[in-house]
């Protein structure tokens, strides 16, 4: 199986979107800085804290959620070269060869600990923080069928 393709900004940047908000310390973290902004304005609410405890859980759950959507993801796509080229990627059934403008690289199928599938792409994981995107621009239905049958007997699904 073959597939051609380059990235498109917008879409990368909601991959990684995605990509941040699977991690499990992120959601961690948003789940316990949502709970400190309710509880403090519930409190606030009922004259039992004064202001500034309120006003600090709205600006921490401001600044986390403007870094995980907008900066976090702006930084990787700007910081990595890799999005502004274009590959053509081979999936066979002993490795995944990846083909650049300047250089190949193969991937045994055993490299990859895992894979989820988010709407534009197909993430495909070496390990936690190290992932390849596999834009699914320009793939027909049937292809991306195949692909996800080739992936889940390959890759432990996420």
């Amino acid at each position: 199986m073959q597939h051609s393709f380059s990235y498109n900004k917008k879409q990368v940047i909601q991959g990684l979107r995605y990509h941040f908000i699977t991690r499990p310390e992120i959601r961690a973290l948003i789940i316990i800085i949502n709970v400190f902004a309710i509880g403090s304005a519930i409190l606030y609410g009922i004259k039992k804290i004064r202001p500034e405890p309120f006003l600090l859980g709205s600006c921490l759950w401001l600044l986390i959620m403007a870094a995980f959507w907008y900066v976090l993801p702006n930084a990787v796509y700007n910081r990595h070269l890799t999005f502004k080229e274009s590959f053509i990627i081979y999936f066979n059934d002993s490795d995944v060869r990846l083909e650049g403008s300047h250089s190949y690289v193969d991937w045994n199928w055993k490299q990859f600990t895992n894979f989820f599938e988010s709407p534009n792409f197909f993430h495909l994981y070496f390990s936690t923080k190290s992932f390849f995107l596999v834009p699914k621009d320009n793939m027909s239905d049937e292809y991306r069928h195949e692909l996800r049958g080739l992936l889940n007997s390959k890759i432990k699904k996420k």
